[in-house]
């Protein structure tokens, strides 16, 4: 049996994963979340353990990493504090094994117009936050998969594609659900892609930035 945790276990992305994990007895999750009343649907299932807590509690962290095969981190907010601290808790427990969840333009890979919109969209203040973040992770032992997705969609479809760090960043939309099935997939088999950064978009989406901007617009 696979032990996963899942911290920002409420997010849209880790939802789709924890439905298509549940009751599977090939894994045990452990999912914390703020709130945890929100997942009380969840509680009786045989494999899944609901904790309500937050990622800046260390004790927490240290107490609900110990004996984890995987984390998997949801999270917005904070990225550099939560990096640090979920990267000290494993190393303190000798968990390896991070699936780290950020967005596109993480080195300045995505080209015009769309990579000057995610710039400036997403903001400088807390696009300099995730790339600290991801600079914590990147520089520790730990066997992480960071991936980088393009503008998130509710779309059901699961249709993507894979770039690596250092490789220009393809398309400019993505599924969540598509986003969950690459999450499995690294679960499944983490050695396949550890001490990675992989671009996440649905091919032939290069030119989708007027139509994100309606979207947008919509909301």
């Amino acid at each position: 049996m696979k032990k996963v945790l899942i911290l920002g276990a409420y997010g849209k992305i880790a939802r789709i994963v924890e439905k298509r994990l549940l009751d599977n007895p090939d894994y045990q999750l452990t999912l914390v979340l703020r709130h945890a009343s929100r997942l009380d649907s969840l509680k009786n299932h045989n494999n899944v353990t609901v904790i309500e807590g937050d990622v800046s509690d260390k004790s927490l962290l240290t107490k609900v990493i110990a004996g984890q095969d995987i984390v998997y981190a949801n999270l917005n907010g904070q990225m550099e504090r939560w990096a640090q601290n979920i990267v000290f808790s494993m190393q303190q427990n000798s968990v390896a094994q991070l699936i780290w969840i950020t967005g596109s333009g993480l080195y300045h890979e995505v080209p015009d117009p769309f990579g000057s919109w995610v710039e400036n969209y997403v903001g400088h203040a807390s696009k300099e936050d995730t790339r600290r973040a991801a600079r914590i992770i990147e520089s520790s032992q730990l066997s992480y998969t960071i991936i980088r997705a393009a503008y998130m969609t509710d779309d059901a479809e699961i249709d993507y594609e894979l770039t690596k760090k250092g490789e220009t960043f393809k398309g400019t939309m993505i599924s969540r659900s598509s986003i969950a099935d690459f999450v499995i997939k690294i679960i499944n088999d983490p050695n396949k892609y550890q001490r990675e950064s992989f671009g996440i978009s649905k091919p032939g989406t290069d030119n989708m930035l007027h139509q994100i901007r309606e979207m947008e617009h919509d909301v």
